[in-house]
């Protein structure tokens, strides 16, 4: 007989078959309410006709190729943030005279909505793709970066001092040390900063447009004709790239990770 599975994978699986019996609650209701004549079907369409909608645009070569300068782009946004997030956090949670000197400015940056400065990057970089880069660039910074500050502040004292005691140098420390006490907190940024990344691209497709991507497929399905099962089906896909960023990330703090609590 085989090993029973761990209690792990069992949860595992029960998380799946409950998210599974979720998703078809869902698409249940969407087909009544779609049929049932409370909407009109030209403005929420039956769960059936919407996934008919899906499996054509994912055999459409043009659609595809929205599909993928948004994964580019979300890939390309979420690799510059990283690249300028970690190093920030770093410094600005080990140097308390830097984060203090940065705090106000820090503090005045993060709560302005990236949507709001869509005006200012079309004026700066234009319509193309560097725009809406750029925009998911600064709003998947910041939960990086506070996730790393706020893990370099929790790296256990007694870790600083058995290297201090061992004159461990700065570079090596950091690579040793600090790196590995931080990497779940920052995978955990990480994580939120796809979903921000994501949106932010979308929505500057939307409301931009002079750049393929799923957003830009969106505004010309709605525009017109006003085909909302276009517009729907458009819509699942994004989150279908959404959700399988998030599991990516899973992944990989499975497997690299497994030590970690942290969610």
């Amino acid at each position: 007989m085989g090993a029973n599975p761990s209690p792990a994978r069992r949860r595992r699986t029960t998380v799946a078959v409950r998210g599974a019996v979720g998703l078809l609650a869902f698409l249940a209701v969407g087909e009544v309410v779609g049929r049932s004549g409370l909407v009109a079907p030209e403005l929420l369409p039956p769960s059936s006709v919407v996934l008919a909608r899906l499996a054509e645009i994912v055999g459409d070569p043009a659609f595809r190729a929205d599909v993928v300068a948004t994964v580019l782009a979300w890939v390309i946004s979420l690799g510059l943030a990283l690249a300028i997030a970690l190093p920030a956090g770093l410094l600005l949670g080990s140097v308390p005279g830097v984060r203090i000197a940065t705090r106000a400015l820090v503090e005045f940056l993060r709560p302005i909505p990236s949507v709001a400065l869509i005006p200012l990057a079309v004026v700066l970089i234009g319509q193309g793709p560097g725009s809406k880069i750029a925009l998911a660039v600064y709003a998947a910074v910041w939960p990086i970066m506070f996730n790393t500050i706020y893990a370099v502040a929790d790296v256990d004292p007694v870790l600083r001092e058995t290297a201090a005691a061992f004159r461990v140098g700065r570079g090596r420390f950091v690579a040793r040390v600090l790196l590995p006490a931080v990497a779940p907190f920052v995978l955990t940024g990480v994580r939120l900063a796809a979903a921000i990344a994501l949106i932010l691209l979308v929505s500057t497709e939307l409301l931009v447009g002079g750049a393929r991507g799923i957003g830009e497929f969106i505004t010309q399905a709605g525009s017109g004709g006003g085909r909302m099962d276009l517009v729907l089906a458009a819509t699942v896909v994004a989150g279908l790239v959404g959700l399988g960023a998030n599991a990516l990330c899973t992944a990989v703090q499975r497997r690299w990770l497994s030590w970690s609590d942290v969610p």
